[in-house]
C-alpha cells in the first residue's frame, strides 16, 4: 500500500481555483480502485491519500495526472508501507 502525502506549493486561493478539477480526478480513481481513502490535512496545509495499488510506477503515472500535479498546485512524497495489522473491516482493501 502507499500513503502519498501532498503538501500545497501555492497559495490556498490558487488551490481553491483547482479543487472541483482535483476532487473530480479523486473520484475517478475511487470509480477505478486506485484509492482507499482521502482527505485534506488539518491545518489545510495539503492532503494524504491511501492507495491499495501494488505497483508505484503506475501510481506515480496516475498522481501525475492530478491536476494539482500538473498545474504545480503541490507536491507529492509516495511512501510505501506494509500493513501488518488492521480493523477486520479494512481487510477487503489489504
Amino acid at each position: 500500500m502507499y500513503l502519498i502525502l501532498i503538501n500545497y506549493i501555492q497559495p490556498i486561493d490558487v488551490v481553491d481555483q483547482h479543487l472541483a478539477d482535483h476532487r473530480e480526478f479523486l473520484g475517478k480513481g475511487y470509480d477505478k480502485d486506485y484509492f482507499v481513502v482521502s482527505g485534506p490535512k488539518n491545518p489545510r496545509e495539503g492532503g494524504i491519500i491511501i492507495s491499495q495499488l501494488k505497483d508505484k510506477d503506475q501510481l506515480q503515472k496516475i498522481i501525475e495526472q492530478d491536476p494539482f500535479f500538473v498545474n504545480k498546485i503541490a507536491s507529492y512524497e509516495i511512501i510505501e508501507f506494509s500493513p501488518v495489522k488492521y480493523h477486520p473491516n479494512f481487510s477487503s482493501f489489504i
